[in-house]
């Protein structure tokens, strides 16, 4: 998994309108806790540092340089304003390479299905799996191959092979499904 490093700068007042002020500037209000953090860290970030970390399907590892002080941490969520989509806010959980996280990975298709070949429309059901692991041990993305997919089959996460981390996701959720078109439902049963 990639790790991609975030520049911060501390912030004391936590008050709206320095939060404004902030927010004006280009910048983006953040917090760091979790283990190895006695309190939470306050601190901003220039905005244009967030788009290979959130405008991706991707998922990465950051590593926080806070004034010097360097944090290693997952995003743990992103607010953004209801309008305009812009990041207000960025909450960062602190990990340690000795425990196992929770985290959110990207499932990549592969393969290809009999199902899609007869003309079946590939229908997504979940686009991401939470899983637990080291984050040393966790991938860029999960591999959900369909090639044994036929029409009006799906994969599920039971299906789904973990090698040195946990699937928290029900087995019993579907990743994808190859759907029937309208054109081929009553040919089906010829």
């Amino acid at each position: 998994m990639k790790t991609l490093e975030i520049i911060g700068f501390k912030r004391a007042n936590l008050d709206s309108a320095s939060l404004n002020e902030i927010r004006d500037s280009g910048n983006v209000p953040c917090v760091v806790y979790g283990p190895g953090i006695p309190e939470q860290v306050h601190f901003y970030s220039p905005a244009i540092l967030f788009r290979d970390l959130i405008y991706t399907p991707d998922v990465h590892l950051v590593e926080l340089n806070i004034e010097g002080t360097i944090i290693k941490a997952v995003l743990k969520e992103a607010q953004y304003h209801p309008v305009s989509e812009v990041l207000l806010h960025a909450d960062f959980m602190a990990y340690t390479e000795d425990k196992a996280i929770k985290f959110e990975i990207p499932v990549r298709i592969e393969g290809s299905s009999p199902g899609l070949a007869k003309g079946g429309k590939l229908e997504f059901k979940t686009r991401r799996l939470k899983v637990k692991g080291l984050a040393g041990n966790l991938p860029d993305y999960i591999k959900a191959d369909i090639s044994n997919l036929d029409l009006g089959k799906s994969l599920k996460v039971g299906e789904i092979q973990a090698e040195g981390f946990e699937i928290l996701t029900s087995p019993n959720v579907s990743i994808v499904t190859i759907g029937i078109p309208r054109a081929l439902r009553g040919k089906k049963g010829e």
